[in-house]
């Protein structure tokens, strides 16, 4: 999946405005403009369409950790210059303070069905034995579930 991929996901799933969409990068410390925002959710074959840096879908994330569930004291983590599945996945995941109970069953409800065990293996070290490469088609369910779920809530109230 692509950088740009997710991030319109992200914000449909969420409901996020482009100026709340800058305001969780500037939570990040990165400033970027309307317009980059409003490049980066374009499709991918529209004129103006920017194709967004690893380290900018980072910064983003850092920032929904932050404003989900606050900074932390010191200094703010350093974006990643190289993102993986594996990576988004465990910063979504501590973004939303999910358990493996709570993506499990985010993953069930877009009809993914994995063992506690299998679901570990993507968050652990690239060295470990037990780790596993989160591939599109997981993170995508994933992306999915998130979006049954809070799409819904945002929706009924």
């Amino acid at each position: 999946m692509t950088n740009n991929d997710i991030l319109r996901r992200i914000r449909y799933a969420f409901d996020y405005s482009d100026t709340k969409m800058m305001a969780i990068f500037a939570s990040a410390e990165q400033t970027v403009t309307r317009e980059q925002v409003c490049n980066w959710l374009k499709a991918d074959d529209h004129a103006d369409y920017k194709s967004m840096q690893d380290v900018d879908m980072a910064s983003f994330l850092n920032g929904l950790i932050n404003q989900l569930r606050g900074k932390k004291e010191g200094p703010q983590a350093v974006p990643e210059k190289k993102l993986n599945n594996n990576i988004v996945f465990m910063k979504l995941k501590i973004a939303l303070n999910l358990k493996a109970e709570d993506v499990l069953a985010m993953m069930d409800s877009a009809d993914l069905r994995m063992s506690k065990h299998e679901l570990s293996a993507f968050f652990r070290k690239v060295d470990h034995k037990h780790y596993r490469e989160c591939k599109d088609q997981i993170l995508r369910n994933f992306l999915q579930g998130l979006q049954l779920k809070f799409r819904q809530q945002s929706d009924s109230e």
